[in-house]
């Protein structure tokens, strides 16, 4: 198999014994740009107006904090985030406040008049407002946001060296995928596929995919049968790991102690 430049990183992931290349790869990429963070990102001012504005998701504020590297850096990107949130937070309520206190002297007719209306206050508009913009930054992830990026780049070199390489197709077919990126990789099928192809690579996908879930599912069956005393002498198998595997399998990588 010829490699390039851009198929490394896919290529290695595949060649690592897991429940899902995907999440090696994810991984990986997540790592680095946990250190980009906290490292050139603080030079640049484009990455700083990008934090001020999406800030982290709370897995990734996590990792951030939890690598005890430049906590200075990290204290200053959170100075910085807190002062933009915290000013367009006063500038929605300042925009509103002089209706929103209006309200507040509404007379008792007036006010079970208001309750009964489906009219909506000037409050009510205020704070569905604001639930949008807290519902959007919770939502938003500087980090998360570069991933989703370079990941569908990297869905997309899946699909191809599964069409032209034979060697990656059998490195493909290995031990599937966690339920998370076998979603991703059918959206990425449906996006960069049609016709016969979508319908080549989707039918291996779940064949696949199923055997593999098949597998996890007995190899935790017999995790569990183990702790029956009729089972005692009988050999583990690869079930003695099964269910730190099958929550991977589910869920994704996750970061169990």
């Amino acid at each position: 198999m010829k490699e390039k430049i851009y198929t490394i990183p896919v290529t290695e992931a595949f060649r690592v014994d897991c429940e899902c290349p995907i999440c090696v790869l994810e991984k990986k990429l997540e790592d680095e740009y946990i250190d980009y963070v906290l490292g050139p990102s603080l030079m640049e001012p484009d990455s700083r107006v990008e934090t001020n504005d999406k800030g982290f998701c709370r897995r990734h504020y996590e990792l951030l904090y939890n690598k005890q590297a430049n906590r200075l850096g990290l204290g200053l990107i959170i100075d910085t985030h807190l002062c933009e949130q915290n000013k367009k937070l006063k500038d929605s309520y300042k925009a509103k406040s002089d209706a929103i206190k209006k309200e507040t002297g509404l007379s008792m007719l007036k006010n079970l008049s208001a309750k009964v209306s489906t009219k909506k206050t000037e409050t009510d508009k205020f704070v569905e407002e604001v639930i949008s913009q807290l519902a959007s930054l919770e939502n938003s992830c500087s980090v998360c946001s570069k991933l989703d990026h370079t990941m569908d780049r990297y869905i997309d070199v899946v699909i191809y060296l599964w069409f032209k390489e034979t060697e990656f197709k059998e490195l493909f077919t290995n031990k599937g995928f966690c339920l998370k990126h076998f979603r991703v990789l059918l959206e990425g099928a449906r996006k960069y596929l049609s016709g016969k192809d979508l319908a080549i690579f989707v039918g291996a996908l779940f064949e696949l995919e199923i055997e593999n879930l098949e597998r996890v599912q007995q190899e935790v069956n017999w995790f569990t049968k183990k702790f029956d005393y009729r089972f005692n002498e009988a050999p583990w198998g690869n079930s003695k790991d099964a269910v730190p595997r099958s929550i991977q399998k589910i869920s994704g990588y996750c970061d169990l102690k």
